[in-house]
């Protein structure tokens, strides 16, 4: 294994302290238990959004907290979700008393855990609302979910329910907006290698060097088959038949597009997916209305990247436009 750590047991913490040191105007981090809070919460009147999964994924979440965007992030040990007393305390930091919005993947230790934070603050007098995420058409039932897993679209909504939230929209108003990010999203990943959990010392699966898994899950969980590694144009495209059949998307319709690498991938590499999946969606009738290119969602140091495609209307476009202010994510004034 070659990383640049020090102990694989200090990584969180010490990347935790790299974020403070780094973004002491946008967030203020905490310890004990670890949670990473916009750095002017809690917000007075607005409903507060907490997200939050295993590290090893940045920079989701941590580096979505800020203005526009989320208030809270829970970062749990690589690949593991966090525990309830993360939760329950990024919701208390984030409660200015228009409720708080829960932002979960579905992969059982989340909801599991969210559910049972929820449970304790609303016990305490904080309004929650919880939404699923489940947007990965690769598979049904994985090794850490009932269900379709969470992936891209998690990016998607917690910047679309961030401006909301922002402009002053009540609680059941961001959860429904959540709610149609998530109905109107499909996602599907690959992967050339696989990664290596500090701890854990070894890469999480084998493959060989002339192979991809196309559908792999954001641990390493896998797909929908194993193959020769082929060109550009034809992962994308069965990426996104099998996104595009999937909602299913149709000619006319405008989306917001999302390529995202897996930790391991140049920029390089990422944007000729993109020349693809323009190409592919010209084809088919359809818009790419706004996008993202780069490293959102990643698998530690994995080699693959994934497709995420929102079908938008007026409304959820004025909302990804909003100004956004967080370490890994900025545009507007």
């Amino acid at each position: 294994m070659k990383k640049i750590i020090n102990n694989p047991d200090d990584v969180i913490n010490e990347s935790l302290a790299g974020v403070a040191a780094a973004h002491a105007d946008l967030v203020r981090v905490e310890y004990d238990p670890a949670i990473i809070v916009r750095v002017d919460a809690p917000v007075q009147g607005k409903v507060g959004i907490v997200s939050g999964g295993g590290s090893g994924h940045e920079p989701m979440h941590g580096g979505f907290v800020g203005m526009g965007m989320l208030d809270a992030a829970c970062p749990g040990d690589v690949f593991t979700s966090p525990t309830p007393d993360q939760m329950e305390a990024a919701t208390k930091a984030v409660d200015g008393g228009a409720g708080v919005l829960h932002i979960v993947k579905n992969y059982t230790g989340d909801v599991m855990n969210f559910e049972m934070a929820a449970e304790l603050a609303q016990a305490e007098g904080t309004n929650v609302e919880a939404v699923v995420i489940d947007d990965d058409v690769a598979v049904q039932d994985s090794l850490y979910t009932a269900g379709r897993r969470g992936v891209g679209a998690t990016v998607l909504a917690e910047k679309i329910c961030g401006a909301a939230a922002e402009r002053g929209d009540d609680l059941k108003t961001v959860a429904d907006l959540c709610r149609k990010v998530n109905a109107n999203s499909r996602s599907m990943g690959m992967a050339l290698t696989s990664c290596t959990v500090p701890a854990a010392g070894e890469p999480t699966f084998q493959i060989g060097e002339d192979e991809m898994e196309i559908g792999i899950g954001i641990h390493g969980e896998p797909g929908r088959e194993r193959m020769k590694v082929k060109s550009a144009k034809e992962i994308v495209g069965m990426m996104s038949e099998a996104i595009v059949s999937d909602l299913p998307f149709n000619s006319g319709d405008s989306v917001i597009a999302m390529v995202n690498g897996m930790g391991g991938t140049p920029l390089i590499e990422l944007y000729l997916v993109y020349n693809e999946l323009n190409e592919f969606l010209k084809e088919k009738g359809i818009t790419i209305a706004r996008n993202l290119v780069g490293n959102y969602i990643t698998s530690l140091e994995m080699a693959g990247c994934s497709i995420t495609l929102l079908k938008a209307d007026d409304e959820l476009l004025e909302l990804w436009d909003a100004p956004v202010l967080t370490p890994a994510l900025r545009w507007g004034e």
